[in-house]
């Protein structure tokens, strides 16, 4: 009888042991690291393990900070840090090329807990241009800095800075050949990033939304922009309520894809409203917008989201998008393919 009676008290503790672990487990975070035509055919077992060994790292650095009661706002600078430094994204190092050849950087961050927000553009010397955007919240009385403007006064917050050779890498630069090959021909170059030949056409810009265990939540994104991009071409990454958006009353979120249309759609914002002024739920809010809304008007991608009770969307329109989450329960998942 005592035999049976042990293990039966045993398994209880465990059963109780988890169930309480779920039970206290306050915070959640979910990244993306770009939409596009991501296609397992044209994947190799190598670059794909890369992918999703870079995701899991950049869930797992993040969710630390939380576990161990960091803000939200620091967990998602932290995640995000990781994939600017890792060249599979266009993001920090690994950024796509302007048409003159530059890596020209843009970011943006905002806390869901008071509505203050942070944005950087078209910087070229800040390693991390998640930290920029940081300083430009807690920092200054502004939203959005650019330029040598933005770099000077990083620089002067403590922000990292590195040579403009440092976000170079070969593959993004033969990106830029190719597509400048596109404009001698005289082929329309303002559809060029969306070159049906290229079969591994990404938007490679990176995201995290977070809640921590105070109930707050926040959201960043950071990116290299548009391959042969002109002009001080910007999207909407840096743009506060397009590229990203945080309150705590409803969501926060980050965005990837043609960053046209969605400054058109305001598409962060968009997701919010629908969740305050129609009481739509994350998920729903979030499907209407990227299925629905930004076909309409031609553009594609996807985002990620969290809401004040953690939970977790990740929608796009594209066969495509890494993306990967930590949720309340303690679960990882990571993802690549829409058949995923």
């Amino acid at each position: 009888m005592k035999k049976i009676f042990a293990p039966f008290l045993f398994l209880t503790f465990c059963v109780a042991s988890i169930a309480q672990q779920n039970i206290t487990r306050k915070h959640a975070l979910v990244i993306h690291g770009g939409a596009g035509t991501i296609l397992k055919s044209s994947m190799t077992p190598e670059k794909e393990k890369a992918y999703k060994a870079a995701l899991e790292l950049a869930l797992k650095t993040g969710d630390s900070i939380l576990a161990n009661g960091g803000k939200a706002v620091d967990a998602v600078v932290a995640a995000i840090k990781i994939m600017e430094d890792n060249p599979l994204f266009n993001a920090g190092k690994g950024a796509v090329f302007t048409n003159d050849g530059k890596n020209e950087l843009d970011a943006s961050i905002m806390d869901g807990s008071n509505l203050k927000a942070g944005a950087v553009a078209g910087i070229t010397t800040i390693k991390n241009p998640i930290t920029a955007a940081l300083a430009v919240m807690q920092k200054s009385e502004h939203v959005m800095m650019a330029g040598k403007g933005a770099e000077k006064f990083a620089k002067n917050q403590g922000c990292v800075t590195v040579n403009p050779t440092y976000f170079y890498t070969k593959e993004r630069w033969q990106s830029l050949q190719k597509a400048k090959q596109k404009d001698a021909q005289k082929v329309d170059s303002s559809n060029a990033i969306k070159d049906p030949l290229n079969k591994d056409f990404k938007y490679g810009t990176v995201g995290c939304a977070a809640l921590d265990i105070y109930g707050n939540i926040a959201s960043g994104t950071s990116t290299g922009g548009m391959t042969n991009k002109k002009y001080g071409r910007i999207g909407d990454a840096p743009i506060i309520g397009s590229g990203t958006y945080a309150d705590n009353a409803t969501c926060a979120i980050s965005c990837t894809g043609w960053g046209e249309y969605f400054i058109r759609l305001s598409m962060a914002k968009a997701i919010s409203d629908r969740m305050e002024l129609k009481g739509m739920n994350l998920d729903d809010a979030a499907k209407e917008m990227i299925h629905s809304k930004l076909p309409a008007l031609g553009g594609d991608g996807g985002l990620i989201g969290i809401d004040k009770d953690g939970n977790i969307t990740m929608q796009f329109c594209t066969p495509g998008m890494y993306r990967g989450y930590i949720n309340k329960q303690g679960q990882m998942l990571i993802k690549i393919y829409k058949e995923d």
